[in-house]
C-alpha cells in the first residue's frame, strides 16, 4: 500500500463502523466510508470532538449536521502546497488526502526531468495540477464541472503556482482527448482520476469498467516521444490494482509499471485506511 504519511495539516484520527474521524487543520469532521466495515473504535473518547458529522440518508445522499461553528471554508497545507477546504454535499471536502502519495511521486519525476507537459483529466479541484506545476510543469487541467475548475484555480493561486504554466479547461475529457489527437498535441505525462459512473453533456454514459481500456488507449496516442509517466486513479470498489497494472502494460509502450492501494495512516492505531487504487507507468 502507498500510504500518504507526510501530512501535518490532515490526520485520520480513527475509523470504525462505517465512519472515519478526520482532522483538517483545526477542524474535526466525521464522514462515512464504505471501506470501514470493522466496528471497534481505537480512540472512542475522541469522536465527540467532531465539529460536523455527515449523515447518510436511507434514500440516498445525506447532509451535514454541525455540532460546533466552523468557517465556510478554510485551508490546509501539504509542504509548499495550500488547498481550500469546504464541506460539500455527498460528504466531500474538495480534497483526497491519500493522493499525496501520488503528488510526491509525480513531483520527483518532474523535478528529475526538469519540467514536463502534463495532461490532468477528471482533474477535480486541481491538487495534482498544483503539485506538478510547483515543479515547473506546464499543466492542462480538464474537468467537466465549472465549479471544480474555479476551485482548482483558487488552489493554484493559494499554492503560489505560476499561472502562465497552467491551462484550465471546462470540458468533457473524452471529447477533449479526441480533439487533442486530431490537433497532434503531445504530452509528457497523463494523470486521470475518472469517475466510476457518469454522463457526458450529450447524455453519453461513462462506466469505468466498460470505458477505461479504450480511453487509456486513446490517451496513449497523446504521449510524446519521450514520455515521463502515466497515472490512473480508481475509487471503484472491486477494481483491483492488478487490473490497472494490466491495462497500463497492454495499452502503453514498454516501461516500468507499478500498482497498489492508496491509504492513510490511522493515528490512533497501527492501521492504514484503504482509499482506492492507483497504477503508475514510467519510462523504463
Amino acid at each position: 500500500m502507498w500510504v500518504a504519511e507526510g501530512w501535518k495539516d490532515y490526520e485520520c484520527i480513527d475509523a470504525a463502523d462505517g465512519e472515519k474521524l478526520e482532522r483538517w487543520g483545526d477542524i474535526i469532521l466525521c464522514r462515512p466510508d464504505p471501506q470501514v466495515i470493522w466496528k471497534r473504535r481505537c480512540a472512542p473518547e475522541l469522536w465527540g470532538a467532531a465539529h460536523a458529522v455527515y449523515n447518510r440518508s436511507k434514500t440516498g445522499g445525506g447532509s451535514w449536521s454541525f455540532n460546533k461553528s466552523l468557517p465556510e471554508r478554510w485551508t490546509v497545507g501539504y509542504g509548499d502546497l495550500t488547498f481550500n477546504i469546504k464541506p460539500m454535499g455527498f460528504k466531500h471536502t474538495g480534497l483526497f488526502p491519500e493522493q499525496a502519495a501520488n503528488w510526491d511521486w509525480m513531483r520527483e519525476k518532474i523535478r528529475a526531468r526538469g519540467g514536463a507537459r502534463v495532461l490532468n483529466l477528471f482533474a477535480y479541484t486541481g491538487a495534482a495540477t498544483a503539485a506538478c506545476a510547483k515543479e515547473g510543469a506546464h499543466v492542462t487541467h480538464v474537468d467537466a464541472a465549472k465549479g471544480m475548475v474555479a476551485w482548482a484555480k483558487e488552489n493554484a493561486q493559494s499554492s503560489g503556482v505560476r499561472t502562465e504554466n497552467l491551462r484550465f479547461l471546462v470540458d468533457d475529457c473524452m471529447k477533449l482527448v479526441e480533439r487533442e489527437i486530431r490537433r497532434g498535441s503531445k504530452y509528457d505525462a497523463v494523470i486521470m482520476d475518472p469517475p466510476s459512473y457518469g454522463r457526458g453533456p450529450g447524455g453519453e454514459v461513462w462506466k469505468l469498467e466498460d470505458s477505461l481500456w479504450d480511453f487509456v488507449g486513446r490517451c496513449a496516442l497523446l504521449l510524446s516521444d519521450d514520455p515521463l509517466f502515466f497515472v490512473i486513479n480508481s475509487y471503484t470498489t472491486g477494481l483491483q490494482p492488478g487490473v490497472l497494472k494490466n491495462i497500463l502494460a497492454l495499452a502503453l509502450p514498454k516501461g516500468k509499471i507499478t500498482a497498489d492501494e492508496l491509504g492513510l495512516p490511522i493515528s490512533s492505531s497501527a492501521l492504514a485506511l484503504p482509499c482506492g487504487a492507483a497504477g503508475r507507468w514510467e519510462r523504463a
